[in-house]
């Protein structure tokens, strides 16, 4: 069998061809083509970890504020309880504090108008026996009450004794000026002379003496002399008299006996001192 060359040569020739033209046209653009879907596939894998990173960024860092808001929650709450806290506790001491200036001032208001009442009897009360007193004495005894007293007054100083007695006597003997002799009414020449006697009869000694008219001796006679004093006034009685009204009224049913008992108490405890000599008795007055 021969070979025929030539078409060996032009079948050869042309499969180089059809190889070349397989790999120009066809070949060559598909592998251009699956190397541009690997790098397209390529790239969005990249793209696809970028962002699933991105995506894990964000939850993280979602995550954490989320910790950081619950973190910044309980801190705004624990801060606002602890101002209502603190708001109410300021509240309730404002509160408390009114209650207590309040219930303060209605007892001052109580216990002034208490002291008001007693003022009014304690005046009325004297008054009173003011008239009775002069109007007796004048009726019985044909004299005034202003002599009385200073008769009351005068045996008061002649009665001196014991320790009371020299007490007197040094302040007496201390004093360069003279004995003050205060009264609620002007002494008459008579009993000036009277108390002068009874005087220098009592501690043996020429004393001197200065008178004076003092209204607020409530109808008596004090002798003062170097800081010790010798009394008579009705003031003594009216003490005594202003007492028990006191605690008659304490005794009278009250809205408020809590509130009202301690300014009463308050009134009545500290009666007005008179003098260190005890006061006369209402026999010796009359």
């Amino acid at each position: 069998m021969l070979i025929d060359w030539f078409t060996v040569a032009a079948q050869t020739l042309n499969f180089l061809i059809l190889v070349w033209l397989m790999k120009r046209f066809l070949y060559k653009p598909i592998l251009h083509a699956i190397d541009e879907r690997e790098k397209r596939i390529a790239a969005e894998l990249a793209d696809a970890d970028a962002k699933k990173s991105e995506a894990q960024k964000e939850r993280d860092e979602f995550r954490h504020k989320n910790e950081k808001f619950d973190q910044q929650r309980a801190a705004l709450l624990s801060q606002a309880t602890d101002e209502v806290q603190t708001e109410r506790q300021r509240l309730l001491d404002e509160a408390r504090q009114a209650a207590d200036t309040l219930r303060g001032k209605r007892q001052d208001a109580l216990q002034r108008e208490q002291q008001s009442l007693n003022d009014e009897i304690t005046r009325r009360t004297r008054d009173e026996v003011f008239a009775i007193a002069r109007q007796t004495l004048t009726d019985l005894a044909g004299t005034s009450l202003e002599e009385r007293m200073s008769d009351v007054f005068t045996r008061r100083l002649r009665e001196l004794n014991g320790e009371g007695k020299e007490d007197l006597a040094k302040a007496l003997k201390t004093m360069s000026d003279p004995v003050l002799v205060r009264s609620a009414f002007d002494l008459p020449p008579k009993q000036r002379a009277t108390i002068q006697q009874a005087l220098n009869e009592t501690f043996s000694a020429d004393i001197p003496v200065r008178f004076e008219t003092a209204p607020d001796t409530i109808s008596g006679i004090e002798l003062t002399a170097n800081g010790r004093k010798v009394a008579w006034s009705i003031a003594d009685y009216l003490v005594s008299l202003e007492t028990s009204v006191g605690e008659l009224l304490q005794q009278q049913p009250k809205p408020q006996a809590e509130s009202k008992a301690q300014p009463e108490s308050e009134t009545h405890a500290d009666p007005q001192p008179q003098s260190e000599t005890k006061p006369a008795t209402p026999a010796e007055a009359t």
